[in-house]
């Protein structure tokens, strides 16, 4: 008996050597790169808005993390069901534009759909005034800016959001958006107006940064950014940045909204 046990030991040493063979070859096997997020940038409108340099400012910084990146000056890309196939993200810096009930009806599907979409100032917040469709799923739009650029203060009112985490209150000069706001946002920061330039609005606050589900797709906006050079601050920068990886659910970015809605507490129970 124990002359057959040493013989089969050979054996199985043979075998062992094979399988792990095997499994060495498998482990080596090159992988399939993970496949980027695909953003697109669409740009145009009013010119005073400076959108292609702000564009400018973000693509690059995009595809530095990692996106598929594609900029366009027409809203056809809307209308296109392959481009719109599998986008991660649209970024739109278009203020006072039109848009056709096809590039409308491609837009808000790819939302509803998944995608992301976010932007800054009147770039997604005062562009097709014509489309109550288009402004519903934005959340707000635009009213006014009551003396026009001036200097004031944006307070952060959410510390706990990656989007605003660990950022202070901060000054700006420029446009102060006064918004006709969606109750169903999450705030994140807000600005009070003076009443210097309009009295009647003194101490009104406002929402400067929010985020919005519209079905399946996050919808991200800040107010800042009446032009590029506004992005020189750095929290101003920072803010749509991260917006935009939250709007493009890159993990860690942050979690679906919970609407602020300042009605509810008014609600007698």
């Amino acid at each position: 008996m124990k002359r057959h046990i040493i013989c089969i030991w050979p054996a199985l040493g043979i075998l062992l050597c094979i399988c792990s063979t095997a499994a060495i070859a498998i482990s080596t096997e090159p992988q399939e790169p993970a496949q980027k997020k695909k953003a697109l940038f669409v740009w145009g409108g009013w010119p005073g808005h400076e959108p292609k340099q702000c564009v400018d400012i973000f693509a690059p910084w995009l595809k530095e993390q990692g996106f598929e990146v594609e900029i366009t000056d027409s809203l056809d890309a809307y209308a296109n069901a392959e481009k719109m196939k599998g986008l991660a993200l649209i970024v739109q810096a278009v203020t006072m534009g039109q848009i056709t009930p096809q590039q409308q009806s491609g837009l808000l599907q790819a939302i509803r759909g998944g995608t992301g979409f976010a932007g800054w100032h009147g770039g997604i917040a005062d562009s097709f005034r014509s489309s109550t469709d288009y402004e519903y799923m934005v959340g707000a739009s635009w009213a006014a800016h009551p003396g026009n650029i001036i200097d004031y203060e944006v307070n952060i009112v959410n510390h706990d959001d990656p989007i605003t985490k660990g950022l202070a209150d901060f000054k700006m000069h420029s446009e102060q958006y006064y918004m006709l706001m969606d109750p169903n946002v999450e705030v994140l920061a807000t600005t009070t107006f003076s009443g210097q330039a309009q009295a009647w609005i003194q101490g009104a606050v406002m929402p400067v940064v929010w985020k919005k589900l519209f079905s399946k797709g996050r919808v991200f906006n800040s107010t800042l950014g009446h032009v590029a050079a506004d992005f020189n601050v750095p929290q101003a920068r920072e803010i749509v940045q991260r917006g935009l990886l939250w709007a493009a659910r890159v993990p860690g970015a942050g979690d679906d909204p919970k609407p602020t809605n300042p009605y509810a507490p008014l609600v007698k129970k």
